[in-house]
């Protein structure tokens, strides 16, 4: 898993100020990806000490979002883990998969985004989006989406 880049964000996890890290080789190559540099296997090693490195030199985070991570299922697993239970932060992540993968520990996360982008339906901001945005709560799915779009 290749980290390409990384960003405190404030509107990826509502309510949250979000540590993103974006991570290459997206094996989707959505049609008008607004980061298509994403689809290529580029960026530095994510390993258990960089990702440390990173929270810890974060201070005030409340979420560690992956964004992408697809093609890496069981290392998203494992740092999801070691997130919440060792810096008691909240995870996310954004998949762009149409389904929740069976090998995907929901315990481990707080937070999932699914769906790949679709130019026609738009991002989760749009209220003809495909993309749904969750919290999970008692390991139950619970749709977000709605706090993305504007009433």
């Amino acid at each position: 898993m290749k980290l390409f880049n990384w960003d405190i964000v404030f509107e990826e996890v509502p309510d949250e100020t979000t540590l993103a890290l974006n991570i290459s080789n997206c094996p989707y190559k959505c049609k008008g990806c607004h980061s298509p540099f994403l689809q290529t296997d580029i960026g530095d090693e994510l390993t258990e000490d960089y990702l440390t490195k990173l929270i810890n030199e974060n201070e005030g985070i409340t979420c560690v979002a992956f964004m992408g991570g697809d093609r890496y299922l069981s290392l998203l697993n494992k740092f999801a883990n070691l997130i919440k239970s060792k810096y008691n932060l909240k995870v996310a992540w954004y998949s762009g998969r149409t389904k929740l993968p069976e090998v995907i520990d929901l315990s481990n996360f707080n937070f999932i985004k699914l769906g790949p982008y679709i130019k026609e339906f738009g991002g989760l901001n749009d209220k003809n989006t495909n993309q749904k945005f969750y919290k999970i709560e008692n390991n139950k799915l619970i749709n977000l989406t709605f706090k993305f779009q504007k009433l």
